[in-house]
């Protein structure tokens, strides 16, 4: 999205050329990829861990920093691997975003009308907005460590659970048609409410 919104600010006339749909189709990829590989690289040291004791786990999902105080097994080389891979994937996404929106911020101030600057810091508020809430606390909750407080469970939450759900929403109520199609789905309710 920050890659979108940097060639749809800072090079307009161009946009449609760069995110072509095979270029689309390339950085879809590219990402689930990235994510099956961050996946096995912490999933698989798993299987060589041994638990004893208790196997509960205080928390409503079996995240790694959750899961490895349970083990009774060296946890170092799990550890390095899960902070090498959050640092090296964590900072190949955001520094590209924090770049893109370097840029794009650059681009507006660069804009004379004030219409013109309002409209577009308003198509990236709302990514700004989720990229923050997603970073902030998914890398807040794999720094610190495994307490099992509630506290913990709501960072968890936020990030696993409510950025996601938030994401599209916040992208379809900026889109023109949904916000019309809501609209007349509200009112026909209202209508069908008062007739009853």
């Amino acid at each position: 999205m920050a890659y979108d919104r940097y060639s749809a600010i800072c090079n307009p006339l161009g946009y449609l050329l760069v995110m072509s749909k095979r270029f689309c189709v390339f950085l879809a990829c590219g990402l689930y990829i990235l994510g099956v590989i961050n996946s096995l690289l912490n999933t698989l040291p798993l299987l060589r861990l041994h638990f004893c004791g208790s196997h509960l786990i205080h928390h409503y999902s079996c995240e790694l920093p959750v899961l490895l105080p349970l083990s009774c097994t060296d946890l170092f080389f799990n550890k390095m691997i899960l902070f090498m891979t959050m640092v090296l994937i964590g900072f190949a996404c955001f520094f590209p975003i924090l770049f893109s929106y370097a840029r794009i911020i650059s681009a507006i101030l660069k804009i004379s009308s004030v219409s013109g600057r309002s409209k577009a810091f308003s198509t990236c508020s709302s990514h700004v907005i989720v990229v923050i809430l997603f970073f902030v606390t998914g890398v807040g909750r794999y720094i610190s460590p495994a307490t099992g407080s509630i506290l913990e469970q709501v960072i968890s939450l936020q990030y696993s659970m409510v950025t996601p759900l938030l994401n599209p929403i916040i992208y379809s109520l900026k889109n023109v048609e949904v916000k019309i199609a809501i609209r007349k789905m509200w009112e026909k309710r209202i209508i069908l409410s008062s007739t009853y």
